[in-house]
C-alpha cells in the first residue's frame, strides 16, 4: 500500500466515526437540509432579488444577496427541525440503533467523497502518476468513478481519463 491509500481508508474512517458520533438521523437530516437549501435558493433568489431592488442598486450583489439570505434561513430552519427530531429520537431509546445505522450511512458517505476525488483526479494527469498506479484500492474507486463518469453529460464526461 502507498500513501494514498492510507489517505482513502483515512476519509472513509473520518466519515464513518463523525456519522457514529452524530447518527444517522443527524446525518441524513443534514443532508436534506443542505440540498433543500440549495434547491430553494437556486428556485427562488430571483424573486428575493426584486425585493431588494429598492435598497441595492447592483444586480450582481442583489441576486448573490438573496441566494444566500435563502439557502442561510433555509439551512437555519432545517437544523432547527433536524433538532427537535433528534431530540424525539433520543428520548424513544432508539440511539443505539441510529449510531449503528450512522457508521454506515458514514461509511457510504465516505465512499462518495473518495469516488467524487478519483473522478475530479481523472481530468488531470494524476492517473499516470507512479503512486497512482501503485495504489493497491484505486483500482476499485477508478471502477466508480468510470460509472459516474458515464452518468454524466458527454462535454464533462469525455475529459476525465483513467489511462
Amino acid at each position: 500500500m502507498v500513501w494514498v491509500d492510507y489517505l482513502i481508508i483515512g476519509i472513509i474512517f473520518i466519515s464513518a466515526a463523525i456519522s457514529i458520533v452524530r447518527g444517522f438521523m443527524k446525518e441524513v437530516l443534514s443532508l436534506a437540509s443542505w440540498i433543500l437549501a440549495f434547491w430553494v435558493a437556486l428556485m427562488f433568489h430571483s424573486h428575493l432579488s426584486t425585493l431588494l431592488a429598492n435598497y441595492i442598486s447592483t444586480p450582481s450583489i442583489r441576486l448573490f444577496l438573496a441566494f444566500f439570505i435563502l439557502f442561510a434561513v433555509t439551512l437555519v430552519l432545517g437544523a432547527m427541525v433536524n433538532h427537535l427530531i433528534c431530540q424525539v429520537v433520543e428520548k424513544t431509546g432508539l440511539t443505539g440503533t441510529d449510531r449503528s445505522l450512522g457508521v454506515i450511512f458514514g461509511l457510504l458517505r465516505g465512499v462518495a467523497i473518495v469516488t467524487i476525488l478519483i473522478l475530479a483526479a481523472g481530468a488531470t494527469p494524476m492517473p499516470t502518476d507512479s503512486w497512482w498506479q501503485n495504489a493497491l484500492l484505486m483500482e476499485h474507486f477508478e471502477k466508480l468513478a468510470i460509472w459516474v463518469r458515464d452518468l454524466l453529460p458527454t462535454e464533462i464526461a469525455q475529459h476525465i481519463n483513467y489511462n
